[in-house]
């Protein structure tokens, strides 16, 4: 099961060896649920963009708090019209993308009470979404590949006796924007590839570079794609611990064609 966690050449013939000698190969994980006009799931993953589909976002859970799943102007949850979503996680998971379910995001209630509490979630998600049995399953039948942590909002305890029930990371996408000491900012990649240094040499998961895929997407840290490809990615993808990359979210992806302009050199 999948967890993640929401920053001078001497010779040419040398250089271009010791690039390919070092240089480790990415993949890009998006964010898919919160805007009605990115298409469906299964449109999603047929786009071949994508290893790694997170569906955004379990947005009320813990505390005594009833779950609720809000995916925006896909379905409607309340009436069970989710469940249909199971379709789409199956026809991704057939195309080898790794489908996981977002906890948390910038808007909603949740918070844990208690390591017990945390308990408590850690067996609605297990029994709702993973590999156990529930009569009401939100997204369907389908079994996802793991719970993707996007903890934006209260108190920071218990989480971690939340990951330790559902298994430790196997990825993190480190969110490099809207996050000014870890940021791109126009001209300077320094601040961006410190914070890399940082991740990379403290965290032992694969690490994702958190990206908005548009500028609109973010308040601020829009890499363009020509920097990103040709300063930032050479020099973090040398690290054996590069996953790839990661972008908020479907929907402005599909109007800047992000992805599709990186994905050659991730």
């Amino acid at each position: 099961m999948a967890r993640t966690l929401q920053s001078t050449p001497l010779l040419i013939s040398l250089s271009v060896l010791a690039f390919l000698q070092t240089s480790y190969a990415g993949s890009i994980a998006i964010y898919w649920a919160q805007n009605g006009n990115e298409g469906t799931l299964t449109q999603t993953c047929n786009t071949g963009k994508y290893s790694y589909v997170n569906i955004a976002f379990l947005n009320k859970f813990g505390n005594g708090r009833t779950p609720e799943i809000n995916l925006a102007g896909h379905c409607n949850p309340a009436s069970n019209g989710c469940t249909s979503v199971s379709t789409g996680i199956r026809n991704c998971q057939n195309r080898g993308i790794k489908v996981m379910l977002s906890i948390g995001g910038g808007v909603g209630s949740y918070s844990l009470s208690s390591s017990n509490d945390a308990q408590k979630v850690a067996n609605y998600l297990w029994n709702n979404f993973l590999g156990g049995q529930s009569s009401s399953r939100p997204l369907g039948d389908a079994v996802l590949d793991g719970i993707d942590f996007d903890i934006k909002l209260g108190s920071t305890q218990y989480w971690d006796d939340l990951a330790r029930k559902e298994g430790l990371f196997d990825y993190v996408w480190v969110q490099f924007y809207n996050n000014a000491p870890c940021q791109y900012t126009t001209g300077n990649t320094n601040k961006l590839l410190n914070s890399w240094n940082r991740w990379t040499s403290s965290i032992n998961s694969r690490i994702f570079l958190g990206l908005p895929a548009a500028s609109a997407a973010a308040g601020s840290g829009f890499i363009p794609a020509n920097v990103l490809t040709s300063q930032i990615l050479p020099v973090i993808k040398r690290s054996p611990k590069y996953g790839g990359v990661m972008l908020w979210s479907k929907y402005y992806d599909d109007q800047s064609g992000y992805s599709s302009t990186i994905k050659s050199s991730v």
